[in-house]
């Protein structure tokens, strides 16, 4: 199968109709960057906060927890390291975008569905409930050992399913995601709701979208269903 650039879908239809879709969480499903930017008390700190959070989450690899990576953040970032308390109460304060709920409804018609979030256990699983539709599987850092995009996050997900890669499709928030993916085989489309930039080095997407309405339609014309 081949990726396309420009975003949108190729012409050859997938060969194997998947069983589960995997999201990222914080990113592809919840609108965390408005929690984060609530915490630190503007947009632009909490971005600030935030893009240095990822740098060290991206870096990372082997799993340190969660919670001590956002206060270093913060305090790198020149904030007070009391920030990583005042998030961890705000997290029953995260929501999915608007069109999530019914496009996972639809989706669990078909399909199994999971998220794989570089998040603590305990966070994780939380934000996990407050998208309010089950998920089959729920993959945190914490539970993997490693931080996406290292690549045992996502084959955890895929071997607790009971899947191939072939036979799953992953929903990235990040185009970190994307390297992460490819490395074990799993078509990626990319939500890239709030327009980040990819990385130089990030393979395509199948397909790059504003908002996630249109992806149950995407992911049938990508199987060729």
């Amino acid at each position: 199968m081949t990726q396309s650039n420009s975003g949108s879908l190729t012409a050859e239809a997938c060969q194997h109709k998947p069983k589960i879709i995997l999201f990222d969480l914080l990113t592809a499903l919840i609108d965390s960057w408005e929690v984060w930017n609530d915490t630190a008390g503007s947009e632009a700190i909490g971005k600030k906060w935030r893009m240095t959070y990822l740098a060290l989450t991206y870096g990372c690899g082997a799993y340190r927890p969660y919670e001590t990576l956002v206060r270093e953040a913060a305090i790198a970032s020149g904030l007070e390291g009391a920030l990583a308390d005042r998030l961890d109460h705000n997290w029953k304060n995260l929501r999915p975008w608007e069109e999530v709920g019914s496009v996972l409804r639809t989706l669990k018609q078909d399909y199994q569905l999971g998220v794989v979030t570089n998040c603590s256990e305990r966070l994780g699983h939380m934000a996990a409930d407050l998208v309010g539709v089950p998920f089959d599987i729920v993959v945190t850092s914490d539970r993997a050992g490693f931080y996406k995009p290292d690549p045992r996050p996502y084959q955890l997900a895929l071997d607790l399913a009971g899947v191939n890669a072939q036979e799953a499709i992953f929903v990235a928030g990040s185009a970190y995601d994307l390297i992460g993916t490819a490395a074990v085989g799993i078509p990626t489309f990319w939500h890239n709701r709030i327009g980040l930039t990819a990385p130089e080095h990030a393979p395509a997407p199948i397909k790059e979208m504003a908002t996630l309405t249109a992806l149950p339609d995407a992911i049938r014309d990508y199987i060729g269903a």
